[in-house]
């Protein structure tokens, strides 16, 4: 399962072109490419280097929560939302170009899951939870082709500390199980890619739980795929490496509302893993 990322890696490292970017730091870069992973044959958690997996589920419960303050993220993370213990989205929430646009301290303006939760809709005067809608459609009308949640709001872009990486993605369920199909306009192929996989993955479970269907696969659409150049040598690390076996995914079965999940409820078992490999991430 691994190897279709991995195949992916090796072809922008092989293959990129060497590109500016908004960050400074350069890029080898690709445009439009596809992964597929059977969730039903194991969890698609990186393992040639360590996936930070309690970061990955402290993210996605607070795209759900329909949060866009860091403190929170902290809070699930760390359990402290004071903690001087950082997130992957610290340095965004700090950044100078935001800094003077943040509302409250930890601010990141009107991001993923206020999106998902709370998209305005000046037409009605009140706002769309999308979320919710996705997983009352799914349940009334599985067959459906609009089964979609997207956090991409050209009208509320610069009210973002920053604008959406995954922009768009699309369930359908075939044969009584639940698939993803996930647009990725921008894609950080070394640092985060493995995390978006694991992120989608585990939201297609979630979702299929709440809605009593079994899981299909989690279709990756990738944009423009790149490599920093300042990871270029942690890449070639990482492709010498062999894959593990994939883990599985444990979810508390009693939890049948999206919103009920927590920390406690979310298990990835018997996950191994080579070394993590530091980089540093592009802001």
């Amino acid at each position: 399962m691994e190897k279709n990322y991995l195949d992916a890696l090796q072809y922008v490292l092989d293959h990129g072109v060497s590109k500016t970017d908004r960050t400074g730091v350069g890029t080898l870069s690709c445009f439009g490419m596809q992964q597929r992973y059977d969730l039903s044959k194991g969890f698609p958690a990186v393992t040639t280097k360590k996936l930070a997996w309690r970061s990955v589920v402290s993210e996605l419960l607070w795209f759900i929560e329909g949060s866009r303050d860091e403190r929170r993220l902290r809070e699930l993370l760390h359990g402290d939302k004071n903690s001087e213990k950082t997130t992957i989205w610290t340095a965004n929430a700090e950044a100078d170009y935001w800094k003077s646009k943040s509302k409250f301290p930890g601010d990141l303006g009107r991001i993923y899951g206020v999106q998902w939760r709370k998209w305005e809709s000046p037409r009605w005067g009140s706002n769309v939870d999308q979320l919710s809608v996705l997983i009352e459609n799914i349940k009334r009308d599985p067959h459906g082709r609009r089964h979609i949640l997207t956090a991409w709001n050209p009208g509320e872009l610069k009210d973002m500390a920053l604008p959406p990486c995954h922009v768009l993605s699309q369930f359908n369920v075939t044969d009584g199980k639940l698939s993803c199909q996930m647009y990725q306009r921008s894609c950080d192929m070394f640092l985060g890619v493995p995390f978006n996989i694991a992120s989608y993955s585990l939201l297609t479970h979630m979702i299929a739980q709440v809605c009593d269907l079994d899981v299909g696969e989690f279709v990756h659409v990738l944009g423009d795929a790149h490599i920093y150049s300042n990871h270029i040598e942690q890449v070639k690390e990482q492709l010498t490496r062999e894959p593990l076996p994939a883990p599985t995914l444990r979810l508390n079965p009693k939890i049948k509302d999206i919103d009920k999940f927590t920390m406690a409820d979310i298990e990835l078992v018997d996950y191994q893993s080579h070394a993590p490999i530091r980089a540093e991430m592009a802001v």
